[in-house]
């Protein structure tokens, strides 16, 4: 049996979401799936371990000069999906696009949302409804990334990463300017832990200017030493190291998600998304700008999250 799962929201985030809906199709049916997913996902560099998985087709519609854009692009990657002779299709979205597609390349069995529901769809509900009417599973919004055993070893000797002390994933980046929250908010966290305890930080972002000016600005300061920057990593590089962590303070960025997936506790800064998207995961604790009640598009409040409520949250993880 040849399955293909349909996921195209873009971003890392979004894709580790829906690896547990993904995974139970492939338990459902005993055998691996198909991806078409969008390229920026990334989803190659960790999901290499993942045996529900068999093979990815990259959806390339990110502007008009697309290869799948338009009419032409429509044939194209219909042309793609139809030598697979794909026997069933779960689409997590509600598109006529890909449904149509679907027909045209006379793939028999067709399971999707709700055509034209998208506005106010809720990313998990969703998701679990679709999975609970297909087949009949009631699935936890907990996504895993596996890595193994040897990856994380050699890469704890690679990077001198010491047991012994507190080693903290920051994950300072952001897709958005107000995902980003400033550089003296960590600087004044990253103080308070290291006067009273000896830490490791790992400072994870993207080579964006304005996440390199918060990257800079952190490091740049001389009481910083116990940075290490990994803005150079690649995302299967960066993810043996923060399995090696004991916790991650991060944005509601791809590294929130990818943390928490890893098993790692997760402090989840949320300035300007909704909540959803820092507490899906048991790993997660997020925390929301002061004077706000809950957080979500346009709250922008990445000015106003508290260091001492990241420092207390901080301390009762490790205390744990």
């Amino acid at each position: 049996m040849r399955i293909l799962v349909v996921q195209n929201r873009m971003g890392i985030g979004d894709m580790v979401i829906f690896l547990p809906f993904i995974e139970a199709i492939s338990r459902k049916f005993k055998t691996p799936v198909t991806l078409l997913i969008k390229e920026n996902t990334k989803a190659t560099e960790f999901l290499k371990n993942n045996k529900f998985i068999k093979d990815i087709i990259f959806l390339d519609r990110e502007s008009k000069k697309g290869k799948h854009s338009g009419f032409v692009g429509f044939f194209k990657l219909a042309k793609e999906i139809k030598k697979n002779n794909f026997d069933k299709i779960f689409i997590f979205n509600s598109s006529l696009r890909f449904y149509l597609l679907s027909i045209f390349c006379r793939i028999k069995e067709i399971y999707q949302y709700p055509l034209f529901q998208k506005k106010k769809q809720h990313v998990i509900i969703a998701a679990q409804n679709f999975v609970k009417q297909t087949i009949n599973e009631n699935i936890d919004s907990n996504p895993q990334i596996s890595l193994k055993n040897n990856e994380v070893i050699n890469c704890k000797k690679k990077m001198n990463i010491d047991s012994n002390k507190i080693n903290i994933l920051l994950g300072i980046g952001g897709s958005g300017k107000t995902k980003r929250i400033p550089a003296k908010t960590f600087k004044l966290f990253i103080s308070m832990a290291s006067q009273k305890y000896n830490c490791n930080f790992f400072l994870a972002t993207g080579n964006d200017p304005d996440e390199l000016n918060i990257l800079n600005e952190i490091i740049s300061d001389n009481k910083q030493k116990n940075c290490k920057p990994l803005n150079l990593f690649k995302i299967s590089e960066i993810l043996p190291i923060i399995k090696n962590c004991n916790l991650s303070i991060c944005n509601d960025s791809s590294f929130s998600h990818l943390s928490a997936a890893l098993g790692v506790k997760t402090i989840v800064l949320m300035a300007d998304t909704p909540l959803i998207y820092g507490n899906y995961s048991p790993k997660m604790f997020p925390i929301i700008p002061d004077g706000e009640d809950d957080v979500t598009h346009n709250t922008l409040g990445k000015d106003k999250i508290n260091h001492r409520k990241i420092f207390e949250l901080f301390e009762k993880i490790i205390s744990e």
